[in-house]
């Protein structure tokens, strides 16, 4: 979900041009635009002259990042850059996505209907809100990591869930009156953005996911949209994982795109040419990252079995 900004962190946090900038890392920083990916609107005509205005301003960063939007993928600007990645379904007809489908994943989406899932468009009130909190209260952990909205009270659920009102869509699935799964997509331009799609675990057999991803599908085909994207498709060098394997038997495929680098420090430049600024997921062998988050998940599955029994 979109983030608070701690504007107390005055070393973390700056505006330039009426954009919240924020800087992340610590031996080597990088500022970004916040939540750049969210805004349908261009965020600066000049790179290198919005970079500029960055170092001037005071905030302590080595490098400035920005990324070019899809559907435009070939390269437009002369600066260093990484190949970036999203996870999207090309939308041209709801028949062309099911064709592509697997026969499992198929049989996922009628079973969600046998088994009694509604999907409904809803509209953010309070009702929706208390299922979402039960929704985020229903594990602590998810895909192998402490799910960041675990214990998240009313207040803070409504405000997040509140950002980008005019472009947003919300999709519930229902089972008995009860809310069994939820997807807020954000409209940029001509695609449909998940920012959150989350489900009760209880419920997985009968696949609500399945039937909101097969709705949204329907929605962004009505909305004549071009992608309905999903968060990235790859993540560094970790070329396979579960999270993975479930955006591409739902019809994701990946799709590159440029995301560039402007050094503002001497260790920024030093840095783009080591490629230090890819991180360690972009560094690393993808085999060690594998393994890395093999273990991450059976330390944090244990923590939940723990958390469970207590």
């Amino acid at each position: 979900m979109k983030r608070a900004l701690n504007r107390a962190a005055d070393r973390r946090f700056g505006q330039i041009d009426g954009w919240d900038i924020v800087v992340r890392g610590r031996a080597l920083r990088t500022a970004s635009v916040f939540d750049e990916d969210w805004y349908d609107r261009p965020i600066m005509a000049d790179p290198a002259a919005f970079a500029g205005r960055i170092r001037a301003g005071g905030l302590r960063a080595d490098l400035f990042t920005f990324a070019q939007k899809i559907p435009s993928w070939k390269p437009r600007y002369p600066y260093p850059f990484d190949w970036d990645n999203v996870a999207a379904i090309p939308i041209t007809t709801y028949q062309d996505w099911w064709q592509r489908l697997t026969t499992d994943r198929r049989k996922d989406v009628k079973r969600a209907e046998k088994q009694g899932i509604v999907v409904q468009r809803v509209s953010l009130d309070d009702a929706l809100v208390r299922g979402i909190v039960e929704l985020n209260n229903d594990i602590p952990f998810r895909q192998g990591k402490r799910f960041k909205h675990y214990g998240k009270d009313f207040g803070t659920v409504k405000r997040e869930y509140a950002t980008f009102p005019d472009r947003s869509e919300f999709l519930a699935a229902y089972f008995e009156q009860e809310l069994v799964a939820i997807l807020k997509m954000v409209y940029v331009g001509e695609i449909a953005c998940f920012l959150e799609i989350l489900s009760k675990t209880k419920h997985h057999d009968k696949r609500p996911i399945n039937a909101l991803i097969s709705k949204a599908v329907e929605v962004a085909v009505e909305k004549k949209m071009s992608y309905l994207t999903y968060g990235r498709f790859q993540y560094g060098n970790k070329t396979r994982s579960s999270f993975t394997d479930f955006k591409q038997r739902n019809g994701f495929v990946r799709i590159r795109f440029p995301r560039y680098y402007i050094p503002l420090t001497f260790k920024g430049r030093v840095a783009i040419r080591l490629r230090l600024q890819r991180g360690l997921l972009g560094i690393l062998p993808g085999p060690l990252v594998t393994a890395m988050v093999r273990v991450r998940s059976a330390v944090t599955g244990r923590m939940a079995d723990r958390s469970a029994s207590v």
